[in-house]
């Protein structure tokens, strides 16, 4: 009855959806409070039934349930329970189940303060409600999870081997926090616009949301990309791929919109470009998820495959994002401010920001789509790779870290250029160090790498000198100066040095990498960089459901030891495909990357080496970011008035 029961608690759920999105709406048109709180029971009811038919799937996949055609499809009694739970979101319908739970859960969140919903905060769970309601129908009537397979089968199919991975157990939840959280700002842009009210206020309220969905996403980005980078075996972690830049492209408008709602809630300017960009941010997220998930990136051919999902997401796609736009376009002449400020300013710096980073996001979108409307006009394939990509996104990341570091610096509506950059020359001095240091190390001497280091030196010194200029870091009562700072103000700075230390990384390890493949006997060696790499042997070992090949390697330098590595190629007899374990060693300097190939009889294994210089810089960087974002999104706490610090300290003076 698991089936049954999951099945009648997505229907009942989109009931809940449909009541959520109604009668709140229709409450805050007729300002009535019983109908707008009406809204509350419909979301928290609709979490409840929603997490309800979750948990049923998860218990169908950890039972091995393959009476449900999800469970025989993606799992195997053999499988590893951890990643019975994963493949609970292995599938196209699993993965949407979780959207539609994430949703669910931003949306009892919205939901859960018992205080009495105003006009904004109605409607934007009507609109959320909205936005449930069509997924749960996608899911209900194109995408059900709980749809049965008779006979029942004795055995599954087996997940596929490469998300049997903590990697990819991890990435998708992340990943899609991200997606649905911004669906929590699309909607309150949509309120925001219905009602002619997008103020410091409404940014105020908006920003929790918009940081804490862009941190999951960007802790989503780099699950996967380290995932790719140690699990897939070609020694790389970006490719450029439709899928990747799926979810990149809606992190480069959250970026953007992030430093907009700054602007918004500081000095109430950019508001009909900060409601622009909260719709663009989940419209993107859409257009990646649905297309990746339907195909349509793999072949433009794919609605023909499944007519019915296909209508489905054109119509989600159609309805959501072509409402969105009309209703911006139909408001949006009315969001004027008052606000002024000079072209020198922290407004004008965020402004060229904003510029650059959405540039960069049309750049990433013409090269992932294009391919695919070109072969529905013409039927041609056409690809779009990676020098494409390297060379018309390159110059927008370096103009990026140029001018962060004075953007920060400048002074809110005018400011003077002369001043900041006196500020923070010491950065400056940082950057033609680092230059002199990389071009005496690294190898090849690339000018773009070059200069890319000194830029991001720049950006990453600029941000640490401001905070420290902030705080006096050198004069007495520093660190009470460092608490009492904004939050703001510290996750700026770990924002901006955790961009500057990924493009550090992605330098280093892209750009000055090494490589060697060759055949290897054992106790024969290979060399790459100034390392040398030995084959001690090669093993039989059997896991749960796979049989590997383990290879033994003894790193060394100059005839002394450093470190055995083991690499390893998995078997996974039941789905019939092999995975690469690849051997890394991680330090601050850089990665030694080994891999294990096919075996010739008398030459023996093939074995493919490189060295990463700075490769685990790019996950400190992406962690720093992270961090900076939550710390952004956490609540504003209210600061005490001038009036109440005098009333305490004569409290404190009378008991003393």
């Amino acid at each position: 009855m698991i089936g049954e029961f999951g099945t009648l608690f997505l229907v009942l759920a989109l009931g809940t959806a449909i009541y959520q999105c109604v009668f709140p709406l229709a409450g805050a048109h007729l300002s009535d409070r019983q109908l707008m709180d009406a809204g509350r029971y419909g979301a928290l009811a609709q979490f409840i039934l929603v997490a309800a038919a979750f948990m049923m799937l998860a218990f169908a996949h950890a039972t091995s349930d393959f009476s449900v055609r999800n469970v025989f499809d993606n799992s195997h009694t053999a499988k590893p329970f951890v990643y019975k739970l994963s493949g609970v979101w292995g599938s196209h319908e699993g993965s949407m189940l979780l959207w539609a739970l994430i949703l669910a859960i931003f949306g009892g969140a919205l939901a859960a303060p018992r205080s009495s919903l105003d006009g904004l905060r109605a409607r934007t769970l009507a609109v959320q409600g909205f936005l449930a309601a069509v997924f749960l129908a996608f899911i209900v009537f194109s995408s059900n999870p709980f749809e049965r397979i008779f006979p029942v089968p004795p055995e599954g199919r087996d997940l596929n081997p490469l998300l049997q991975d903590p990697g990819l157990t991890l990435h998708p939840p992340f990943l899609y926090l991200g997606y649905v959280g911004f669906s929590i700002v699309f909607a309150f842009a949509a309120a925001g616009l219905i009602e002619g009210r997008i103020d410091e206020a409404w940014a105020k309220r908006v920003r929790p949301w918009a940081t804490g969905s862009w941190t999951f996403l960007t802790i989503g980005i780099g699950l996967g990309a380290w995932w790719a980078y140690y699990e897939l075996g070609w020694g790389g972690f970006w490719a450029w791929d439709p899928v990747e830049n799926a979810s990149f492209m809606p992190w480069l408008a959250g970026t953007a919109l992030m430093h907009s709602i700054r602007v918004t809630e500081t000095r109430g300017a950019f508001k009909a470009w900060t409601a622009l960009l909260a719709l663009l941010a989940f419209s993107l997220s859409l257009v990646g998820t649905f297309l990746v998930r339907s195909g349509v990136l793999t072949s433009v051919h794919a609605f023909a495959v499944d007519p019915t999902r296909g209508v489905f997401i054109l119509a989600i796609l159609a309805v959501s994002i072509g409402g969105g736009l009309a209703l911006y376009a139909v408001r949006a002449p009315d969001l004027s401010s008052d606000a002024r400020f000079n072209a020198v300013s922290r407004e004008g710096g965020l402004f060229i920001n904003n510029i650059l980073l959405v540039a960069a996001c049309a750049i990433v979108f013409i090269g992932t789509f294009y391919p695919l409307f070109a072969e529905a006009m013409s039927g041609e394939k056409l690809s779009v790779g990676a020098p494409y990509f390297n060379f018309a996104f390159t110059p927008f990341v370096f103009l990026s870290l140029l001018i962060v570091g004075p953007a920060a610096a400048l002074a809110w509506k005018r400011g003077k250029l002369r001043v900041a950059l006196k500020r923070i020359w010491p950065a400056a001095v940082v950057a033609m160090v680092a230059v002199v240091i990389s071009s005496w190390l690294a190898r090849p001497r690339d000018v773009a790498a070059l200069l890319g280091i000194a830029l991001a030196c720049w950006a990453g010194g600029s941000a640490i000198i401001d905070l420290a200029k902030r705080v006096r870091a050198f004069d007495a009562g520093a660190f009470n100066r460092f608490v009492g700072l904004p939050r703001s103000s510290i996750a700026m700075c770990l924002g901006h040095v955790g961009f500057a230390v990924v493009a550090i990384g992605v330098i280093g390890a892209g750009v000055w990498k090494s490589e060697e493949i060759s055949y290897v006997l054992p106790g024969e060696t290979i060399s790459v960089g100034n390392t040398d790499i030995m084959l001690n042997r090669v093993v039989e070992a059997r896991g749960p459901n796979f049989v590997s090949q383990r290879a033994e390697f003894t790193a060394s330098k100059n005839g002394q030891f450093l470190r055995d590595i083991l690499a390893e190629r998995r078997f996974y007899p039941v789905r019939g495909m092999q995975t690469t374990e690849a051997g890394v060693w991680t330090s601050l300097s850089g990665d030694l990357y080994l891999t294990l190939g096919d075996r010739d009889e008398k030459r023996g294994w093939v074995v493919r080496a490189w060295r990463r210089p700075l490769a685990v810089w790019m996950w400190i960087g992406a962690g720093l970011m992270a961090f900076g974002g939550g710390i952004a999104a956490l609540p504003l706490t209210a600061r005490p008035s001038s009036q109440e610090q005098l009333a305490v300290r004569a409290v404190n003076d009378a008991v003393a």
